[in-house]
């Protein structure tokens, strides 16, 4: 028997209690007031605040400051240099015919100075290489589009996988509560001896499922919301539902190969990987230029002085002239950088082919899988309509004695799955229609905007966070860098 708790004085309690009524009160309010967060909304927090995506556009500027230091090497190069320095000369010197030679010490300072100046009339090598970073900067324009597309997508797919878990979950809780009531109703024929105890222990088995069923669901809709702040970076209580608004139709326009030659001519994947050739071309002609001479126009000053007691005066001397440079033999240096080069230019073209030959491919599949979506959401939808005639048809059975209850339950646990796969079936031609566009090159702001109509503001799904204060304190990351300037 377990101990009672102690029943603690009414003065006690009641302030508290009257706190608690307060605080639950004031926390209503304010989730009256929150607005749910909308896709469009979410997917310009993702465009600001994405880490990778963030990553990337630095590593564009990165790429493009790497052409101006490539063309520096193009223009005038100016270099200084000077010298001032405390001189110490010390001499003893004897006749080899046996004079008295000369003996004495001489300090005293001297200071230089250097003026050099260089242009550079023919460098193919570094023409070649200010041209390569022409090609790297269309490549990481590309890469960055890609990485734009990923996070719409990946913001995509994590809304409506919240979405799709919620539905899940509604499916799961009301298929515990209707198996419940099941139980409990063989529970009491089985006191009254109408049915044996196997009855309530299929019942009981089925509930016990169900419940399991319930609270991997509920896992489900928590990690969904996680993995959509991860994107982020910040924390949504509730999100729009997905409405009635939502037309499912097949894809726009109607032929695949449309949809194939879009993605060639837009797919940034597609286009990164052919200016990738571009660049592994611009290498070889770097390679191919260190065979080139290097002419380069120059002059340069130089002047010094000094203090010392034999010399007097100052030195001074200025040249102007053009230089040329040819290197005659390295070794096989050369030859060998530019097989390096080739090599690394024939592994760019089978990139871009791989690259090619997979866009084709994921095209051409999600062509036919929203294609096949439209009809499987209407099948699903029906197949709700089916399995509820079909429990229905089955409880009236139950209860003239033509149906057992393993019958009943297995109509219920049916009706409820295809609850939950018409569920899985909407959110399955939504996420694979935006693919579409992504693997076409076509996914924009637009592209979301127009999904986001098919939402209802009225409706929302929300999310308690589980210890609120220990999820906050994980979740606290610090503020993001703060690139030098």
């Amino acid at each position: 028997m377990m101990p009672s708790r102690p029943v603690k004085p009414a003065s006690r309690t009641a302030r508290p209690a009257r706190r608690t009524l307060l605080s639950m009160l004031v926390a209503s309010l304010m989730v009256g007031q929150v607005q749910a967060a909308d896709l469009l909304t979410i997917t310009r927090d993702a465009l600001e605040n994405n880490a990778d995506l963030a990553a990337t556009r630095a590593d564009t500027d990165s790429v493009e400051a790497g052409r101006d230091v490539e063309r520096g090497d193009l223009l005038p190069q100016v270099n200084a240099s000077g010298q001032v320095a405390h001189n110490e000369q010390f001499e003893s010197q004897t006749s080899s015919a046996g004079g008295t030679g000369s003996a004495g010490d001489d300090r005293y300072n001297s200071a230089s100075l250097t003026l050099e100046a260089t242009q550079a009339l023919y460098d193919a090598v570094n023409s070649a290489e200010l041209e390569q970073a022409e090609r790297q900067i269309d490549q990481q324009t590309y890469q960055l589009a890609a990485t734009e597309q990923q996070v719409l997508i990946d913001v995509a797919s994590a809304y409506f996988d919240i979405l799709r878990a919620h539905e899940i979950l509604e499916a799961r809780r009301a298929q515990e509560r209707a198996i419940g009531r099941q139980l409990e109703q063989a529970g009491e024929q089985f006191d009254v001896g109408l049915i044996a105890v196997t009855e309530v222990e299929e019942a009981q088995a089925s509930y016990d499922q169900s419940r399991a069923d319930r609270i991997a669901a509920e896992s489900d809709l928590q990690v969904a919301f996680e993995a959509l702040e991860r994107l982020t970076g910040k924390r949504y209580g509730s999100i729009e539902s997905l409405g009635d608004a939502m037309t499912v139709t097949p894809p726009e326009p109607a032929k695949r190969d449309a949809w194939v030659d879009l993605a060639m001519d837009n797919n940034p994947q597609v286009l990164a990987q052919q200016a990738g050739v571009e660049v592994s071309r611009s290498g070889v002609e770097i390679s191919r230029a260190q065979r080139l001479p290097v002419v380069e126009a120059f002059a340069n000053y130089q002047y010094a002085d000094s203090d010392n007691d034999t010399l007097e005066g100052e030195d001074s001397s200025a040249q102007v002239g053009v230089g040329v440079s040819m290197p005659l033999y390295t070794g096989g240096r050369t030859s060998a950088g530019i097989r390096q080069s080739t090599y690394a230019l024939e592994s760019s073209q089978y990139n871009f082919e791989a690259q090619r030959r997979d866009t084709v491919q994921q095209v051409r599949s999600l062509f036919t899988q929203v294609s096949n979506n439209v009809a499987t959401v209407e099948a699903r939808a029906q197949a709700i309509v089916s399995n509820q005639s079909a429990l229905d048809a089955t409880r009236a059975g139950y209860e003239v004695g033509t149906r057992n209850i393993v019958d009943v339950l297995n109509a219920e646990q049916s009706l409820y799955d295809a609850i939950a796969d018409h569920a899985d079936a909407r959110y399955d031609y939504v996420i694979n229609l935006l693919s579409l566009r992504q693997q076409s090159g076509t996914l924009d702001v637009g592209a979301i905007e127009e999904v986001n109509d098919w939402l209802d503001e009225s409706e929302s799904v929300s999310f308690t966070l589980p210890e609120e204060g220990r999820y906050e304190q994980a979740l606290d990351i610090g503020e993001p860098p703060r690139p030098d300037t």
